[in-house]
């Protein structure tokens, strides 16, 4: 190695060090989903960083969603996937396909991965220690007579109130907590909840310093396609009034704005298909997706 590479490396650590210093005790809530959390490098490279970030002091939050694992589970026991206005329908035996994916398979995996990196991972659904408390979600459409028609979608959620004495507890010891996006209803039902909605939830309640979504895009681009590296709430309404902010990206910007209004001082929506995607958002002047402010 040269002398020049050394330097080079030696500058990047630098430049890392004022972003080290501010974020020091902070709490970032991250929502893990897309290519990342189903490419074995970009897996890998995620781990790595959320376990960098509990050794230099950040205390970090994982909430995961796992749509498409869902699906080929329910496919593989024989049961089809119907969705309405985006949403998956959910009985009684669709939500316990649910629990098994997302609180079992898919959490102990990503538990399992930062705690190869030493990062002392707990995985969680929203049902333990009372951490989300739901209620069912309502979907209406417009009928020809003008009235909103019901749409039952069964055990689908949103988040009534988040507890996060769970939470505070394993973060005072060091552990990194794996939240499943699963709520628990009035009489104990289980509801599958939107991770995005989720994840800005928890960054209200946790008072957190940032909330930060891993999807597979870019960023958020304008109307030429050019990402837009910083936004505010009002340059996010003008994107969506003008239709160029709309389908998947839709919920990520409105549980971002959730966040703002909340208290949560930024948010970050950025390619989870870059390696340690996470490290160069963070901890580089220049970032790699779209913070909305």
């Amino acid at each position: 190695m040269t002398d020049e590479s050394l330097i080079k490396k030696a500058e990047i650590l630098i430049e890392s060090l004022p972003f080290i210093r501010s974020f020091y005790g902070k709490t970032f809530v991250i929502k893990y989903g897309g290519s990342a959390q189903t490419d074995d490098s970009l897996k890998n490279s995620f781990a790595q960083d959320v376990a960098l970030f509990n050794f230099i002091g950040i205390k970090t939050v994982i909430v995961h969603g796992g749509g498409p694992k869902i699906s080929e589970t329910m496919k593989r026991m024989g049961k089809e996937p119907t969705f309405i206005q985006g949403q998956r329908v959910t009985d009684k035996e669709t939500m316990d396909i649910v629990e098994m994916v997302l609180g079992g398979l898919i959490n102990k995996e990503i538990v399992s991965l930062i705690n190869k990196y030493s990062g002392k991972a707990v995985g969680l659904s929203g049902k333990d220690g009372g951490l989300i408390k739901a209620k069912k979600k309502v979907l209406k459409k417009k009928v020809k007579t003008g009235d909103d028609e019901i749409i039952d979608i069964g055990l689908v959620g949103e988040v009534d109130e988040i507890k996060p004495d769970i939470i505070s507890c394993l973060e005072r010891d060091g552990f990194i907590p794996v939240i499943s996006p699963i709520g628990v209803g009035s009489k104990g039902e289980s509801y599958n909840i939107n991770a995005d909605y989720v994840a800005s939830a928890l960054a209200s309640a946790l008072k957190a310093e940032k909330l930060i979504l891993l999807t597979d895009v870019a960023g958020i681009k304008d109307s030429e396609g050019r990402i837009l590296s910083t936004l505010t709430k009002n340059d996010i309404l003008e994107l969506i009034n003008d239709g160029i902010i709309s389908g998947g990206m839709l919920p990520k910007v409105q549980a971002c704005l959730r966040a703002l209004e909340r208290g949560v001082k930024k948010n970050h929506i950025i390619d989870g298909r870059i390696p340690h995607c996470l490290l160069l958002e963070i901890f580089t002047k220049e970032g790699i997706g779209t913070e909305i402010i």
